[in-house]
């Protein structure tokens, strides 16, 4: 008889045991996807506030006015960071993976995925902060072999194009995120994906006025 009670108890503590595991995962697991929700609000709203910035400087420059391209280097390059984002329907309409400079790091490699340097110099081989004109269409040896002049309409990247710097595709950037791995880095072109320039391409391409790159952290 005590031999059955014990086994009894031992069965009790054994299944209040797993349950209060499974409980603390419930928790742990509501908890995860609550923050992520919050991360995400919180980068919508940053990047509706960047994107009413765009559209008034867009009307004084008399640049397009249908839509931009947001590119928030503050995020891990590892994750999505370049948004299209359209005036009309007031929301992002296409993301993806960009790459930015190296600069004293080897080429191609990751080393300021979540920590990138900015830089104006010609040489530096960084990436520059700042509102950018993107310009005529052209035949590049990257990627898909055609990218699109830049401009830099700030100080901080007025050397833009003295610097060869221009938005060009790369095969070795992804279609898909690669947290916690970073976007290879180049020599300071923000440089997305070949399918990404694929879907861009005729977008830039077609448009009568110039279209706003706003690259910041």
């Amino acid at each position: 008889m005590k031999y059955c009670f014990l086994s009894f108890a031992i069965f009790i503590l054994a299944f209040n045991s797993d349950n209060l595991d499974c409980f603390q995962n419930e928790k742990v697991n509501e908890l995860e996807l609550k923050s992520f929700q919050f991360e995400g609000i919180k980068k919508i709203e940053g990047i509706k506030k960047k994107s009413i910035i765009a559209l008034k400087f867009c009307k004084e420059q008399k640049m397009n006015e249908d839509f931009c391209i947001l590119i928030d280097m503050s995020l891990h390059s590892g994750k999505k960071r370049f948004y299209v984002w359209d005036f009309k329907k007031d929301t992002i309409i296409s993301s993806c993976l960009v790459a930015h400079g190296c600069g004293q790091n080897p080429w191609s490699g990751d080393y300021s995925k979540d920590s990138p340097k900015f830089s104006n110099v010609d040489g530096s081989h960084l990436s520059s902060l700042g509102k950018y004109k993107i310009g005529q269409r052209g035949s590049s040896d990257w990627g898909i072999k055609l990218k699109f002049f830049l401009y830099g309409l700030e100080a901080s990247n007025s050397n833009a194009f003295k610097r060869t710097i221009v938005f060009h595709s790369w095969e070795a950037v992804s279609d898909s995120e690669v947290f916690p791995n970073g976007t290879p880095e180049g020599w300071g072109c923000p440089t997305v994906s070949n399918n990404t320039l694929k879907i861009l391409d005729p977008m830039l391409s077609t448009v009568s006025k110039n279209v706003l790159m706003w690259i910041y952290y």
